[in-house]
């Protein structure tokens, strides 16, 4: 068994003295930190009336806090395919989750990692069209996560929680302890290895707070009133708000803090199933183009270049993270796959930003929207709705009748959004405009490559139920 956190900052203190302020300021070292189904409203500075998240709570208070920061689509593999690619989920071929992203996208991580950037992926990826409960990724995997351009990587098919078993480059390693805990203490070790030599850059992202839900007895003590369903996917959001305590902390204990750009978000909005206040008082859930769907928390910290803390109602996405790193970074044009949907946030990290001219566009089984400076266009069904966000962000009264002009023209710029994907879909972006077989979507333990370990995870708690049947037959 590993300890994550046994010997991590003995080694940042030996570490720590080979930094050096004239390397920090060159490039900055770049953490996507991103939680798996946290709702808008599922934080402490967002006013939850039980959770307590103090290390968020500080992050956001030095930071650039997002009150419109929005997930690439409703489901979690859809916006992990946007995050990497600056580019809407369907273009990618990752229409929902578990469903795997094509192997010609361009990537954030390849683009970083050609610039001299050392590149690590921790956690969960669900890129590679395996459902069920999280597996450690196999070295065999064609879509793991070295394929989209990530040196390191500790990684689960899906989700873990306590005690997980990840894959370290292929490699099957047992943990005890948080799965949040685990990999932020892992990411750590990673950096304090690579900083000195060279920028970092480093993915995060966390099983929690999405099912199972599986708690410590101390994580769900202050929830002890509440049902027992609360308390593990409370006490599991408490684990991960104390990891980035650890995580800020270990920053600073290297030396690089200031210099490290943390960019905070969730891949979806909150569950229904945990009352109103998961999205904060939100129209809808996860799977919803409604706000409660899409709207997520969002924080950008970065001593260097945001030295105090401010918040922005300014919308902002997944779409825009590599558009903003590529600017930041310097990154070449070819670098990046084109058309991507987002936008450089640079100027609003700088303050001389004030509109978003260009809109955050989403589509995804059947739905679509278009959401700009104050309306959202939507259309369900064929059905067109449009909401003003700044006098009713709840979304409780549909002004397409009342104002057609603005429904028509935003159902107009949609469709030509719309038509961009389709090429997108039929592989015109790609050379030779061809898109090579995928890997289908499927139950991991339908995936004849783990059948030699069907057995042995039959015995862990979290296959069990799925396994019981499938070690049967």
């Amino acid at each position: 068994m590993t300890s994550p956190v046994k010997t991590l900052f003995s080694l940042i203190a030996a570490t720590a003295f080979l930094f050096t302020p004239a390397k920090a300021e060159v490039r900055p070292h770049i953490i996507l930190v991103m939680a798996d189904d946290l709702g808008w409203g599922q934080t402490g500075y967002a006013g939850h009336p039980q959770l307590k998240t103090p290390h968020l709570d500080a992050m956001a208070a030095n930071g650039l806090r997002f009150d419109r920061f929005y997930s690439g689509a409703s489901t979690c593999s859809p916006t992990r395919a946007s995050v990497l690619t600056g580019r809407s989920n369907d273009r990618t071929g990752v229409t929902n989750h578990g469903m795997p992203m094509r192997l010609q996208e361009k990537t954030v991580a390849r683009a970083l990692k050609k610039a001299g950037y050392a590149t690590g992926h921790f956690g969960k990826w669900h890129l590679n069209g395996l459902r069920g409960p999280g597996v450690p990724v196999l070295a065999s995997d064609t879509h793991h996560p070295g394929a989209f351009g990530f040196d390191q990587w500790l990684s689960v098919t899906t989700v873990s929680d306590q005690n997980p078993v990840l894959s370290r480059l292929g490699e099957f390693e047992e943990f005890m302890g948080d799965s949040s805990e685990i990999i932020v203490a892992e990411a750590l070790r990673f950096i304090a290895a690579k900083a000195p030599e060279m920028p970092t850059f480093t993915v995060i992202w966390y099983g929690t707070p999405h099912d199972p839900h599986l708690a410590t007895d101390e994580d769900r003590a202050a929830f002890a009133s509440l049902p027992e369903s609360y308390q593990h996917q409370y006490g599991e959001i408490t684990a991960m708000d104390r990891s980035i305590g650890a995580l800020r902390a270990g920053l600073r204990e290297m030396g690089i803090a200031d210099n490290t750009l943390v960019w905070f978000c969730s891949d979806n909005g909150g569950l229904a199933k945990f009352g109103p206040e998961t999205t904060g008082g939100l129209r809808g859930n996860k799977g919803s183009f409604y706000e409660g769907g899409l709207r997520v928390p969002g924080i950008i910290e970065w001593p260097a270049r945001i030295p105090e803390g401010r918040m922005t109602g300014f919308p902002a996405g997944t779409v825009d993270i590599f558009p903003t790193l590529s600017e930041i970074t310097g990154l070449d044009e070819s670098d990046r796959l084109l058309p991507q949907d987002g936008i450089s946030l640079l100027p609003l990290i700088a303050g001389t930003m004030e509109r978003r001219e260009k809109p955050l566009p989403f589509r995804q089984t059947g739905k679509g929207a278009l959401i700009g400076e104050r309306y959202k266009f939507l259309l369900i069904n064929d059905s067109p709705e449009l909401y003003d966000l700044i006098e009713d962000p709840a979304e409780k009264k549909n002004l397409s009748d009342t104002l057609p002009g603005i429904t028509s023209e935003m159902r107009r710029e949609y469709e030509a959004w719309n038509a961009t994907v389709e090429d997108s879909v039929a592989g015109k972006d790609y050379p030779g405009g061809i898109v090579p077989d995928q890997p289908e979507s499927r139950l991991w333990h339908d995936d004849p490559y783990y059948a030699p370990y069907l057995e042995a995870f039959s015995k862990r708690p979290e296959y069990r139920a799925s396994l019981k049947k499938a070690v049967k037959e």
